[in-house]
């Protein structure tokens, strides 16, 4: 079985997980081995995983939101 980007990116959550069959997870590793494309997502996804999992709460300081949406609005109206 010869694997591409598209199936490595459809498989990677699975992948991380260790949820892939045997002969999966040996095609995957070998796409890895000389995709740098998908190794950088790879390597993206873990490090999204481990955030989310990471818990901690962080509070937004007073009025960002607004200023926010202000910046984005003004450089929506710019573009």
């Amino acid at each position: 079985m010869k694997i591409d980007c598209k199936h490595v990116w459809h498989h990677i959550s699975a992948y991380i997980d260790g949820d892939v069959d045997a002969l999966l997870r040996a095609e995957i590793d070998r796409h890895l081995e000389h995709c740098e494309i998908c190794s950088a997502i790879l390597d993206s996804t873990r490090n999204i995983v481990v955030l989310v999992a990471d818990g901690r709460i962080f509070e937004i300081p007073t009025g960002y939101s607004e200023r926010l949406h202000e910046r984005l609005d003004a450089a929506m109206a710019e573009g």
